[in-house]
C-alpha cells in the first residue's frame, strides 16, 4: 500500500466512531477511500503497529490492517 492509493474495504470492519453513526456499530465493508499513510517507522525506529495502515473516507479516518483492505 502507497499514500494516495484508493482502496476498498473487503471485509467487515466494525467501527464506533463514525462521524455519522457516533456510539453506535457502524461497519466499513464496502466503503472506499485513500490510503493516507503506512506506520512503519517512528523517529526513525522500526515499528510493527496492529493496524498500520490510515485510510481516509472523506473526513473520517480509520486504521487498518493491509489484508483487511484492497486496492480499486
Amino acid at each position: 500500500m502507497q499514500p494516495g492509493q484508493q482502496v476498498r474495504v473487503c471485509q467487515s470492519v466494525v467501527v464506533f466512531h463514525h462521524p455519522q453513526h457516533r456510539g453506535v456499530a457502524f461497519d466499513l465493508q464496502g466503503q472506499q477511500g485513500e490510503v493516507v499513510t503506512v506506520l512503519n517507522d517512528w523517529k526513525g525506529r522500526v515499528i510493527s503497529p496492529t493496524l498500520p495502515v490510515i485510510v481516509a473516507f472523506g473526513k473520517f479516518r480509520a486504521h487498518l490492517r493491509a489484508d483487511e483492505i484492497e486496492a480499486v
